[in-house]
């Protein structure tokens, strides 16, 4: 797809831009938010025990832990 500049397009141009993006969001399926809150929940819920943010890295497997300390004298 092309990159548009929108600064060099015509008002006629930039109002059938939003007209024909109006007609694309219009065609969606609107959810309840309370709906999606309770799926996102869910989801995030049964995949708690392998979510690494959730249970930690452990030391073996850390990437980033720091190889020597640094000593002041």
């Amino acid at each position: 797809m092309p990159v548009i500049n929108v600064d060099d397009l015509t008002d006629k141009d930039k109002a059938l831009m939003e007209v024909n993006q109006l007609k694309i969001e219009v065609k969606l399926e609107r959810w309840l938010t309370s709906k999606c809150c309770e799926e996102i929940k869910d989801y995030i819920q049964a995949g708690v025990d392998e979510d690494t943010l959730v249970k930690g890295i452990s030391e073996e497997k850390n990437p980033f832990k720091e190889k020597g300390g640094c000593v002041v004298c």
